[in-house]
């Protein structure tokens, strides 16, 4: 390929966004969790490898110990993961001694704060906090704090020089590591590009998917040389690809992408909720890839803040033809529920817009309205998360992702405010992951097994979503955001079989609402469906 050509980014090129070689899922963008997680997760989970290397091997062979915390790397990679330790311990103090800061903060308030005025603590707030914090009662008197998220991503402790991507170009289907356990550490096949995630070069990348360019430009972006030159231009190709194609058609058009991911069509309007998306390499079974995108999405709508449902991987290759993303309003300064608008705008998204309860937007041909999303966020005070309906041409789409109607009563209130739908999308994880998974390490104390194994993040059961199919009037139901599709695994690590609860329930939903004349389906892999618009206009 000469310097000059214009060439094609392949469709099987692989994008992980990492930080500080773990990858980037959503708690690694924010300054606050991505110092937590750095303290409180990866360097015990590197400090035990470089131990007992051999007792990772054996955690990872065990399927009952899939996403626990054990590095995936056959105990080869003693001395890289070593290196790594110790580059964390001394690139990133900062975020260290600022997750310190916040541990020692906690206890301070719990030990000093009897309800008494907070004005004296504020001279004993740890030096790595001073100035980014303010000390706060809840109306039970019970201490708590808040953190000037915006002030802590325009300060040191926000470090994009800690991000990179790494690409590999994809053959077939082959497994990924589990995200939150293995570090993405150099290997012959991989290129790291060691650009912050906002770098408008990678749009022009990205935008090589479809567009060809000349591959001397894209090159000279990066400013790759020698090896790591020869690496990236295998990564394209002169073969003419396929431009986007819009839809046409005169009705509403819904594909699923696999999981949560859903994309709604008109001639006049796109809109994507949850992208996480597969690529383009040969697998058994059907799906939607990036190919199958329109040339511009109009919106992106994000149900909630879990590393399977809001995709940096995902979203950063996709960032280059969106218009707006919508996301729930979060509670300012919460350490468990970081901005989605702040992190997307640090992500280089530079229209987002949050929603409230009920709020809602205007769009070619109708409507897309915020409802409420109830738990799966294992009781924490969690504000940014959403469901949402979107009504086209007299059509109604309710997307409730993995909310659990633990309450009928506010889905009721809803469906009288609103309205029936024709479409329901809900999930049935109805037997979740405890608070620990993800949460652990934003606590001071870990929680007790029996408080971290009864407080899970769960979907609704058989029950309660039966409730919202015959609250609604739904004439179609489908199950999805289950994590079964292989190209999730690496999120998930939750492979389910035939007498896992939430398939039970699930079979049992299909059942309930095929006897009550309702069409049901679980969904898997791909599926298109076409809704025909009412209005008359």
């Amino acid at each position: 390929m000469s310097t000059n050509a214009a060439c094609y980014l392949k469709p099987s090129i692989q994008v992980e966004p990492l930080f500080n070689q773990w990858y980037a899922w959503v708690h690694m963008i924010p300054p606050a969790t991505a110092a937590l997680n750095l303290a409180n997760r990866y360097l015990t989970i590197m400090a035990s490898y470089v131990n007992s290397p051999l007792l990772h091997v054996a955690a990872v062979r065990d399927p009952a110990m899939k996403g626990a915390p054990f590095i995936d790397l056959d105990g080869r990679r003693v001395d890289d993961v070593r290196d790594l330790l110790d580059r964390t311990r001394d690139q990133c103090r900062p975020l260290i001694e600022f997750a310190a800061g916040l541990t020692d903060l906690n206890r301070l308030l719990l030990d000093r704060a009897t309800g008494h005025a907070m004005e004296p603590l504020y001279a004993e707030i740890p030096e790595p906090l001073q100035g980014y914090v303010e000390l706060c009662y809840d109306m039970n008197h019970r201490p708590a704090y808040r953190v000037f998220e915006s002030l802590l991503y325009r300060s040191d402790y926000y470090r994009a020089s800690s991000q990179s991507l790494a690409l590999t170009e994809l053959r077939q289907e082959i497994p990924r590591p589990f995200v939150m356990s293995t570090p993405r550490l150099a290997n012959p096949e991989t290129l790291q590009l060691r650009v912050p995630f906002a770098d408008p070069a990678l749009d022009e990348l990205f935008h090589m998917k479809t567009h060809p360019a000349s591959y001397g430009y894209i090159v000279e972006q990066f400013g790759l040389t020698g090896d790591e030159e020869r690496v990236f231009r295998s990564f394209f190709t002169l073969e003419r690809q396929p431009p986007p194609r819009a839809y046409d058609g005169a009705d509403i058009r819904i594909r699923y992408f696999g999981h949560a991911c859903l994309l709604i069509q008109t001639r006049e309007v796109s809109v994507l909720i949850d992208p996480v998306i597969s690529y383009s390499y040969p697998c058994e079974i059907p799906r939607f890839t990036y190919a199958d995108l329109p040339e511009t999405i109009d919106y992106i709508l994000i149900t909630h803040a879990h590393h399977d449902h809001i995709l940096p991987e995902t979203l950063l290759q996709l960032r280059h033809k969106v218009g707006k993303v919508i996301v729930g309003r979060n509670l300012d300064g919460l350490v468990a529920d970081p901005s989605l608008e702040l992190m997307l705008e640090q992500l280089g998204f530079p229209d987002v817009t949050e929603l409230r309860d009920l709020d809602e937007i205007a769009i070619p041909g109708g409507r897309i309205v915020g409802i409420p999303f109830l738990g799966e966020h294992h009781d924490l005070m969690v504000q940014s998360k959403t469901c949402f309906m979107v009504q086209l041409h007299g059509r109604s789409i309710l997307v409730v992702a993995d909310s659990c109607n633990v309450q009928p009563g506010l889905y009721q209130r809803i469906a009288r405010l609103l309205g029936g739908a024709d479409i329901l999308f809900v999930a049935m994880e109805c037997e979740g992951a405890p608070v620990s998974w993800i949460y652990g390490p934003l606590f001071t104390d870990p929680l007790s097994r029996d408080h971290d194994r009864s407080r899970l993040a769960r979907g609704c059961d058989f029950d309660e979503a039966l409730d919202l199919v015959e609250r609604f009037e739904c004439d179609q139901v489908y199950i999805y955001a289950m994590g079964q599709e292989p190209w999730l695994q690496h999120l998930l690590d939750n492979p389910l079989d035939e007498q896992s609860k939430p398939i039970l329930h699930s079979r049992r939903l299909i059942e309930a609402c095929r006897k009550r004349g309702r069409m049901a389906e679980f969904l898997f892999g791909k599926k298109e469906i076409v809704l025909e618009r009412r209005d008359t206009a």
